[in-house]
């Protein structure tokens, strides 16, 4: 897997100690030129004081230098002083890297309610220093890890009409996945020369169709955070209709990417649920299907057992909301049709179904009637490691 940074682009990790030790929990990410940032994140009302932080220079049209990504203290509930403490790490890293606190977006995970260990923070400087542009993708994306089994990263070089650019994304995330935005902590970086105003605009419909389409557990957490940095290092400008097509396709394509290792990573996961809903009043209607079957539990307990049990899914199509005719209403569960216009279907077909749904890769798609609505949401299964997992997570 390609883990290049864009050209400008540097990483660093440090061994902190907030809370396993001998790992890297502090990642930065430092430009060499100024960044046009682009951003999107939680709608949960407790949102954490790193994404009040990023959402206020967002608003100042900020050029920003850095991200300081940190893991095993969300600084979330934690009041005045959590915010205070983000702006202590701000001014730590300008100190340390040479920039302005202004320049510095902070992004935490782990448990809310904890505040920031300031002092480990400090003691973990020097080698964060040391080791910047000793790490790639891979090392930044380790260092935000909490409960991932492995780290998610992408990157791409694509050709544009005045020369090459780069595109990297890396994300964390495996719980608390139900976004709203985007997902958990996630950064973008390309060197591609792209104004402010396009940057965001392409930003926010690549993640509508990428990060905002899949779910792990139904959790919206107060740290979802997506950012986008663009330096302009490569020199090479949008600089035609084509380009901008060709680059946003491209970014949607990498977030795409990342999203799904998401779901593949979803806590005690075995499988990723593919959710297709068509024939919708409109998209709206068929998003609240799509999502009220993907975050039933006995929907994603059925498929992790394996269990063909299609009624879970139409009982979830049922109570969801959605305006609907109940009698239009199809099912087909892993290319076979199972109900139809109100009637079971192909009930001598449990076996071959139990021996489809074995794959890591199941589909459900649903058809509301003949409206042009449609959505599209991956989520993952649920079995007894998310159970394991999260009941001792604070341990």
């Amino acid at each position: 897997m390609h883990d290049e940074l864009p050209l400008g682009f540097k990483a660093s990790a440090a061994a902190c100690g907030f809370k396993q030790v001998g790992r890297h929990d502090l990642g930065l990410i430092l430009s060499d030129l100024p960044c046009v940032y682009a951003g999107l994140f939680t709608q949960n009302k407790f949102c954490a004081a790193p994404v009040t932080i990023c959402q206020d220079l967002l608003a100042k049209n900020a050029l920003v230098r850095a991200v300081i990504a940190n893991s095993g203290q969300a600084n979330a509930c934690t009041g005045e002083l959590g915010l205070k403490n983000a702006q202590t790490c701000q001014e730590m890293i300008a100190k340390t890297f040479g920039c302005q606190p202004s320049e510095v977006l902070p992004i935490s995970t782990g448990v809310i309610g904890n505040q920031l260990k300031l002092d480990l923070w400090e003691k973990g400087l020097p080698m964060l220093k040391e080791n910047l542009g000793q790490l790639k993708a891979e090392g930044f994306t380790r260092a935000m890890m909490t409960t991932d089994a492995f780290p998610k990263f992408s990157s791409q070089e694509l050709q544009l009409s005045k020369g090459s650019v780069r595109l990297t994304v890396m994300a964390k995330g495996a719980g608390m996945i139900c976004p709203n935005m985007a997902t958990m902590l996630c950064v973008c970086l390309t060197d591609a020369s792209v104004s402010q105003d396009i940057w965001q605009k392409m930003f926010r419909e690549a993640v509508a169709t990428t990060f905002n389409r899949v779910s792990v557990d139904g959790d919206t957490s107060t740290n979802d955070t997506i950012l986008g940095l663009a330096n302009g290092a490569s020199q090479v400008p949008l600089e035609t209709e084509a380009d901008v097509k060709l680059f946003a396709a491209s970014l949607t394509q990498i977030l795409g990417q990342v999203a799904h290792m998401l779901v593949m990573d979803g806590e005690g996961a075995h499988k990723v649920i593919h959710i297709t809903v068509t024939g919708a009043l409109d998209d709206k209607n068929a998003a609240i299907v799509a999502r009220s079957v993907g975050n039933s539990q006995l929907v994603k307990t059925a498929i992790y057992g394996g269990d063909a049990n299609w009624g879970r899914i139409i009982t979830a199509v049922g109570y969801s909301g959605a305006e609907y005719d109940p009698k239009e209403v199809c099912l087909t569960l892993c290319g076979i049709e199972r109900f139809k216009y109100g009637q079971p279907l192909n009930d001598d077909q449990e076996e071959t179904l139990a021996e489809r749904l074995k794959a890591k890769d199941v589909f459900l798609e649903i058809s509301l009637g003949h409206g042009p609505g449609s959505y599209t949401l991956e989520t993952s299964d649920l079995g007894h490691e998310y159970v394991t997992l999260n009941s001792d997570y604070r341990s």
